[in-house]
């Protein structure tokens, strides 16, 4: 009964709210204005049935979470999906080949003939996708707040178009370059911020890609300032001409071979030792250096190592596009690519992945929906918040277990 009251109010202050903009409504042809009051009830309606949900869902968790805190055998726990997967090295590897197999064969399943728009599509998504885990290793493993992530992106977009348009050099000598270059971006960046933390850290790297984006703008001579640079050339693929779709299904394969690279690097890394110095750093920084670990190397090479990434795709989205500007290097695009760590879940690749593919694709294929996809895309993430505000995916550490039983034997054998 208290839900159902809680929800009623709830629906009464929401459809005073949208009064005004719901219900009251001005011909401007006819000079008249139009009462609407059947989207007052359908305001109601659905404010008082999420309401209800809303409290119901939370009173469920808080019940769930109280049940296992008071369970005297929590390895009766069952399992998720994603444990179940990781266990099960040969499930596992079914699902990767399965997965892999798809991601090959999706150009020439959703393209034919002059139409590669989904191609074009996922080329987009797969770009984030890279520049996820790149910011998954600062953000994720070593807890380094970075709201200008989108500056090492533009280094190595640009770092492509000057080389190529000013020196001739070809994509795949400069791909490379551009990682090198973002990277030392990064250790930049990284040097004179090394004491910083929290809130003053975050305000940092917002100033460095505030006034990254205001060199690319102010600096004609250079970087073309706001017209940008155009006509860059695409991926060469051993100096065959290709069509405009063949370009579009060979730039898919060139990033979607740096989103399995990014990938294997990224899990080497986190279950190396600079990987849980990288996580000892972000759980506590005080204790991590009272424990030996190099700060200044451990948070230098998470910058350097984040922003490789981003200058190596940069290179891809410049090749891709043939044409940038300061105006598509937003802060806008840093908090998206922040979002994708945060809504996969810290440290979680899987996570980061699927929370990528979901943020850039979804808002494209809601098209049709142009006046509430953005609506809908806050109501989701703020659910994430509430009810998963650890991730889509838990970060699963890779546990070692001390056998006390076989060391007794051992022990008692001698």
């Amino acid at each position: 009964m208290t839900h159902v009251k809680r929800s009623l109010g709830i629906a009464l202050w929401f459809m005073f709210l949208t009064l005004p903009l719901m219900v009251v409504r001005v011909n401007t042809v006819s000079r008249e204005i139009e009462w609407r009051w059947h989207n007052m009830a359908l305001v109601g309606i659905c404010a008082f049935a999420i309401a209800w949900f809303w409290q119901f869902s939370i009173e469920r968790r808080m019940s769930k979470l109280a049940q296992v805190s008071n369970d005297k055998h929590p390895e009766l726990k069952k399992p998720t999906w994603t444990q179940r997967l990781a266990a099960d090295p040969v499930l596992s590897r079914r699902v990767l080949i399965a997965v892999g197999a798809l991601a090959m064969v999706f150009p020439w399943l959703v393209s034919t003939g002059q139409n590669f728009y989904h191609v074009n599509v996922m080329v987009s998504a797969l770009i984030f996708v890279v520049l996820g885990l790149g910011l998954n290793i600062t953000v994720g493993l070593a807890g380094l707040l970075d709201l200008g992530y989108i500056a090492f992106f533009a280094v190595g977009a640009y770092t492509y178009a000057l080389l190529a348009k000013t020196f001739g050099m070809g994509f795949w000598t400069c791909l490379p370059l551009g990682g090198l270059m973002g990277a030392l971006f990064g250790v930049v960046l990284g040097f004179p911020i090394l004491r910083l933390r929290g809130d003053y850290l975050a305000i940092v790297t917002l100033g460095f890609a505030s006034i990254t984006k205001i060199v690319l703008e102010n600096w004609d001579t250079v970087f073309g300032g706001a017209a940008g640079i155009a006509n860059i050339p695409r991926p060469d693929f051993f100096g065959v001409e290709l069509t405009g779709r063949e370009k579009a299904v060979y730039t898919y394969y060139i990033v979607l071979g740096l989103v399995a690279l990014a990938v294997l690097v990224t899990t080497r890394l986190k279950n190396s030792r600079i990987g849980r110095a990288w996580m000892a750093l972000r759980e506590d920084e005080i204790a991590c250096v009272a424990m030996g670990v190099d700060m200044a190397r451990t948070k230098l090479s998470a910058y350097a190592l984040g922003a490789f990434w981003a200058g190596l795709v940069g290179v891809v989205f410049a090749a891709h596009n043939n044409f940038i500007n300061p105006d598509s290097f937003t802060f806008m695009d840093s908090a998206m690519i922040l979002a994708m760590v945060v809504l996969g879940g810290m440290g979680s690749i899987l996570g980061v992945i699927i929370a990528a593919l979901a943020l850039k694709l979804m808002p494209e294929y809601l098209r049709a929906f142009a006046e509430y996809r953005m609506l809908v895309f806050g109501a989701v993430m703020v659910l994430m918040m509430i009810f998963r505000p650890q991730g889509l995916i838990n970060d699963m550490r890779r546990k070692y277990e001390y056998d006390t039983a076989e060391r007794e034997d051992d022990d008692g054998g001698k």
